[in-house]
């Protein structure tokens, strides 16, 4: 049965790669051979129209010449004495999206001198033969456009891209880049990686070896011998496929898919290598192949001494040309004819990255659903999803950059991004496990004409990883001792006036910095650091550094600070009313164990309450604080008696006895230590230590029944109100376990509470949901490491809500791994029978499953149903692209961090906007709402009987009168709400904000048909939307601001 089950599950798994590998491979089709066959004679038939001998100068690009400082660059032009398709259209190997097809374009002997290596002249004359190709190509009427790009990012090494004037509906996007080659232009031996070849005016200096720039013109000059690599791929469809996968799999990790790392030619290479030595063979289907590949690049040994295809013919690289190879370059990929690195661009940090990102890929092929594919071919790994910490330098006219040159063996923006590695590494230090840094620099639209000093416009991005929070949010750095002199100047140049001198607990003085900061603001010490040491070191401004960490705390403040801050003083005072439960005597049964149940005790409250001045059992004199709220939230506390036979068996009556029992424990508090209780008919609310608390009892009978099968006849009989308290309870030990194993994980859930109420969807997504959503980014984290930061881990829970499939899976989130597979056998099961039950779909379509609740109906048992799922998910969709966008560019106009949380009132058939100042907490409103469309049918005026805040003539009298004066649990917005369900049962459904927002959104429901909208308002009979709007208006009388009309009613058959 195992392996039948294995067996459907490899089969499934490729039947996707399969449908993968027809989505993305572009089909060789008579039509598609023709574009590319016509694009490439017109291209052939341009070049044949420029005169032979026309004299080439400078003039043609002369920013460029002068920006790369080369001389002697005029030639006589001869056409090219070789064109060539090359590329993965060669060996059909092309994947969408992009469609370019390598056209090779050998440069002729006589437009070359022989020492035209040196100096960058060689980089300069081909610049100025495809300059004058383009004004040729351009007067063609088979090309569209012709456009200047680069090779691999590298600006001294410009391309044209050629689009087809044609256009062909199965691949709209193609394009022919033309390569130029440099086939025996020069003497390989005159660039050998020892030698150097700029030559500047400094003579008396030792002239350093220039391996890359060398490297750069073997590039070219080896660039047609690439039948070795390709004749592979010829006749062998498994090792085409799985080239195909490996280029989908690397273009969806922007970290490894640039020009340190990467490319679609390096992918194939390697391919090659692991065929000539025939370590992949023709009995192996493409996805093995895959994983092999990915495995030899994650653990093989073979890297340390670089990649070296078998000797053939005369093709054989001495031990000196391979030592110089791996002195010159982290990473070695020698080209099969001879001693040249075809991954000399590769640099060490992206190496490692890429070595990462297969073993990742590997844990998810081995361990998601599906061999993995969602994670390793669908899920788009950029920056702002996969690092911790994302920084964005605008660096923009800044001469830092290029100090002197901007090409010497290296390119400058090259240089600049291992100089800002170099100085982040030694200041961020133990706290981060990787950092990554590129400058996709010539991503913009570049041509040449413009020369090199404009392409600084696009900014540079470095990606963070954070080894742990321990480390990351440390606020001293110890240095060197102080009998160190040269290490301690050291430290004191590289820190300025950060660094100090110290003594600590254990006696010994040493240099120190210290980066002070509250328990709530930890997560800025990463970015305080950072700012530092660039500014320091890179004379930047603070302006020009970005970095997304902290840009939507504004919307957990309270005030001007985060509310969480006061969560040590709730805790220390259930701690002592904890205590005091157990210390009580004159209880029929004592109290044998008390449970925490709010969200504001395991940290993930968006609001913890913050001790109210009333709630004290001495009150202070109060007239000092300048707001005193009139409400005050109660915070549930679960409490279990000793056991006894004698409860009664009707539920009825032990809900009484529970009842008499609160009442009894709130006397005792009273006499025992003077703690004001209020009681009603079915809760006891103790005011104590600034907070209210609300107790609640667990019948342990109630309890021993939860245990049992739910199949017996007893367990239907087990009373709800248990039922629910074990429940919760079984969920807030859970949820407080996980938070104190991932510290990040409470900020994380209160950024995305605050989003589903800001979005009016308090009442589709419960609190208890969005825990267990969170819960699972960090449980099952893959293809990422569990989120080091709020931002971060915000952003994948946008994403989880906008790209899971609700429709077909079941979410599992097993937070202390309970789950055997019988249970998750059962969850499936249930599922699929909830699937069953619902015919058309109309129940709940969120299937959230725990060991505690394998059915899914504690949390979304009612709701969100389809339309509003629907809306939870669109909503995610846009809430996650924005942000993403934020972390990639500058905030323009409308787009601003703060839309995040602003929800388009325009997609509700009305809108009710409240009295701001009559909500009970009005300092949580994020934004006043305002409209300014529809028809306005209800303007009313606020209330005079409720005020949020009480006045100073209110905090006169005795104290008991004063507590008397405060509101437990009072929300007019959930008594509004509830008076509009029961007025209005069908008419309409209500979106809201369960913190404190002051609009509600109307959306006309089931007494109205469900047939299409159409544009003409049709008013249906007895049912004027006027008239309801208006009645709406009178329920909410004194709380209303005013009600907005937006769109009719859907038509009645």
């Amino acid at each position: 049965m195992e392996g039948l089950s294995n067996a459907t599950f490899m089969d499934s798994t490729e039947l996707k790669i399969t449908e993968l590998l027809k989505e993305v491979q572009v089909h060789h089709s008579p039509q598609f051979i023709k574009l590319v066959d016509d694009t490439v004679s017109a291209v052939k038939s341009s070049i044949e129209k420029i005169p032979d001998d026309f004299k080439v100068t400078a003039e043609l690009a002369p920013k460029f010449v002068s920006d790369i400082g080369a001389d002697k660059v005029e030639f006589k032009f001869k056409k090219p004495s070789f064109i060539k398709i090359g590329g993965s259209y060669s060996i059909q190997t092309l994947a969408r999206p992009q469609v370019n097809i390598d056209l090779i374009v050998r440069l002729p002997k006589e437009c070359f001198h022989e020492k035209d290596y040196l100096n960058y002249r060689y980089h300069a004359k081909r610049c100025l033969y495809l300059c004058l190709m383009k004004k040729y190509l351009e007067k063609s009427p088979s090309i569209g456009k012709v456009e200047w790009s680069t090779l691999q990012n590298e600006a001294r090494k410009p391309l044209l891209i050629v689009y087809p004037a044609a256009k062909l509906a199965a691949v709209p996007d193609v394009s022919v880049r033309i390569i130029p080659s440099a086939t025996s232009l020069f003497s390989i031996s005159k660039l050998n990686l020892k030698r150097n070849n700029i030559h500047d005016s400094n003579h008396g200096a030792a002239l350093q070896a220039t391996p890359k720039y060398n490297s750069s013109i073997l590039e070219d000059m080896f660039l047609e011998d690439i039948e070795i690599i390709h004749r592979f791929f010829i006749g062998w469809k498994e090792l085409r496929d799985a080239l195909v996968l490996l280029k989908v799999w690397a273009r969806q990790r922007s970290s490894i898919h640039v020009h340190d790392c990467l490319n679609g030619f390096l992918i194939s290479v390697i391919l090659a290598y692991l065929a000539s030595r025939q370590q992949v063979n023709t009995s192996m289907k493409a996805a093995e192949i895959f994983r092999f590949t990915l495995n030899f690049i994650a653990t093989s040994v073979s890297w340390r001494r670089g990649l070296y295809f078998p000797k053939e013919g005369q093709s054989n690289i001495t031990k000196e040309q391979r030592l110089q190879l791996k002195e010159s370059f982290p990473v070695v990929i020698c080209h099969p004819s001879g001693g040249f690195n075809l991954a000399f661009r590769m640099s060490k940090i992206g190496f490692t990255q890429l070595q990462e990102e297969a073993a990742m890929t590997l844990k998810c092929i081995e361990k998601c659903r599906d061999g993995g594919f969602e994670e390793v071919f669908m899920t788009k790994i950029d920056f702002a999803v996969k690092y911790d910490y994302c920084m964005r330098i605008n660096l923009k006219g800044k001469k830092e950059v290029y100090s002197s040159v901007f090409c010497s063996d290296n390119e400058c923006w090259r240089s600049f991004e291992e100089k800002i590695h170099g100085i982040l590494a030694k200041g961020l230090n133990d706290r981060v496990k990787s950092i990554r840094v590129t400058w996709r620099n010539t991503q913009c639209q570049w041509s040449v004409d413009d020369g090199l000093s404009v392409l600084d416009k696009e900014p540079l991005f470095i990606g963070i990883s954070v080894s742990n929070l321990e480390k990351a949010f440390r606020m001293v750095d110890i240095g060197p001792s102080a009998e160190s002199k040269d290490e301690a100047l050291q430290f004191r140049k590289f820190w300025g006036e950060k660094a100090e001198l110290r003594r600590f607990k254990d006696g010994r003085i040493a240099e120190s910095t210290v980066w002070e900061t509250a328990q709530w603001t930890r997560h800025l010490i990463l970015k305080n650091i950072a700012e530092h040491v660039l500014c320091r070191h890179l004379s930047l401004s603070k302006e020009n550094i970005v970095i997304t960490v902290d840009q939507l705390d504004f919307s957990l403040l309270h005030g001007a600070g985060d509310p969480i801050s006061y969560s040590g003083s709730l805790l220390g005072a259930f701690d002592v009313l904890s205590k005091r439960l157990r210390l009580i005597e004159d209880l029929p049964l004592k109290v044998s164990s008390v449970q925490p149940l709010d969200s504001a005790f395991r940290l993930t409250s968006v609001f913890p309450p913050e001790p109210h001045l009333l709630a004290n059992e001495k009150i202070e004199s109060p007239r000092l604080n300048k707001f005193v709220p009139s409400c005050i939230q109660p915070l549930e506390v679960m409490i279990q008696l000793e056991g006894s036979g004698n409860w009664p068996m009707d539920e009825i009556a032990i809900e009484k006895t529970k009842s008499s029992f609160l009442i009894q424990i709130g006397e005792s508090l009273q006499k025992m230590w003077g703690v004001a209780c209020t009681a009603t008919e079915n809760d006891v609310d103790v005011l104590m230590s600034g907070y209210a608390f609300r107790l609640k009892i667990l019948h342990e009978r109630g309890l021993s029944l939860i245990n049992k099968e739910i199949g017996s006849d007893q367990a239907k009989r087990v009373h709800s109100t248990d039922k629910k308290l074990f429940i919760h309870s079984q969920h807030a030990s859970m949820i407080n376990g996980l938070q104190s194993r991932y510290p990040i994980y409470a900020p994380v859930v209160r950024l995305a509470k605050r989003w589903v109420a800001s979005h009016l969807l308090s009442a589709c997504l419960v609190e208890e949901a969005v825990e267990l959503l969170v819960a699972h980014l960090f449980l099952n984290p893959l293809p990422f490491d569990a989120p080091c930061s709020r931002i971060t881990g915000f952003l994948r829970f946008l994403k989880l809500l906008s790209q899971y499939d609700w429709a077909f899976s079941p979410l599992v989130v097993d937070i202390n791994n309970d789950l055997s597979q019988s249970d998750v056998k059962e969850v499936n099961d249930n599922f699929l029978q909830r699937k069953k039950g619902q015919g058309e779909i109309i129940g709940p379509v969120m299937f959230l499953a725990t060991v505690y609740d394998k059915s899914s109906e504690a949390w979304t048992g009612l709701s969100p149903n389809a339309l509003e799922l629907k809306r939870l998910v669109a909503y995610a969709r846009s809430s996650a692209d924005l942000l993403t966008k934020l972390t990639f560019q500058e905030e323009i106009g409308p787009y601003r961090w703060e839309c995040l949380f602003r929800t388009p009132l325009n997609n509700y058939d009305a809108v009710i906007l409240l009295n701001g100042d009559k909500l009970p907490y009005p300092r949580r409103l994020l934004f006043p709402s305002n409209v300014d469309q529809g028809k306005q049918v209800a303007i009313g005026h606020a209330s005079k009987s409720f005020q949020p805040y009480l006045l100073p003539r209110d905090l006169k009298g005795r104290p008991e009168e004063l507590k008397n004066k405060l509101l437990v649990d009072f929300n007019p917005s959930r008594c509004f709400i509830r008076d509009l369900e029961k007025e209005f049962p069908t008419t309409f459904k209500v979106w809201h904000d369960f913190l404190g927002g002051d609009v509600m959104g109307l959306t006309w429901g089931e007494s109205y048909s469900s047939k299409k909208r159409k544009q003409e308002e049709v008013v249906v009979e007895g049912h004027d939307p006027c008239k309801v709007l208006k009645a709406v208006g009178d329920v909410g009388k004194g709380f209303v601001r005013s009600i907005y009309f937006l769109k009719p009613p859907r038509i009645t058959n």
